[in-house]
């Protein structure tokens, strides 16, 4: 057994010094007054970038009120014309804002005072404050995830509350436009 990690560690230092006898011969270094030629770019025919660009980005698209909306039945609420929309929800325990985009039934982002970050900082999680909280939190995410527009339609009975108006002007002071742009038909 000594003998097999001898001849293991005498195999690597024979390792180490044939490593070590291998020496790479720098280039003197050069005047000042010498120029250095630089090599010709090849250009591969496959990295050529094409003159006339098309621009296929939806977002750039729905910023520009370009892009379709699914216009959905006009018997059915919340209505399904948009390109984002925010819920606000206020329960009994919590306030929980989500915005969903027109393609998916999914939340795209969300905000709510279950949140570990946002509870420990409140009083109560469904108070006034805790929608402002809330409101400003979620126009942060949104400024981060490039959205700056979406469709915000209360709930009649309850968009005169202080609650829901307190949510909404921290929703406008985060620099959020809460309705979006008329879709624009282009003639072809």
């Amino acid at each position: 057994m000594a003998l097999s990690h001898m001849s293991r560690g005498v195999r690597l230092l024979l390792g180490q010094i044939e490593r070590c006898s291998v020496v790479t011969i720098q280039p003197a270094a050069r005047c000042v007054t010498q120029s250095v030629t630089e090599p010709e770019p090849w250009m591969v025919e496959n990295e050529s970038v094409n003159p006339t660009f098309k621009n296929r980005n939806p977002r750039t698209l729905e910023r520009m009120g370009l892009a379709v909306k699914d216009r959905g039945w006009k018997t059915t609420w919340p209505h399904r014309e948009f390109y984002h929309r925010l819920v606000f929800s206020r329960t009994q325990k919590y306030v929980t804002a989500q915005i969903f985009s027109c393609t998916s039934p999914d939340p795209v982002l969300s905000c709510s005072t279950k949140e570990w970050a946002l509870k420990k900082d409140l009083p109560s999680t469904n108070c006034v404050a805790a929608c402002h909280a809330v409101g400003e939190v979620l126009a942060h995410r949104c400024k981060q995830a490039g959205i700056t527009r979406m469709v915000y339609r209360a709930i009649p009975w309850t968009h005169r509350s202080d609650a829901v108006q307190s949510f909404r002007t921290a929703m406008k002071d985060g620099g959020i436009i809460l309705s979006e742009p008329r879709r624009k038909y282009i003639g072809l």
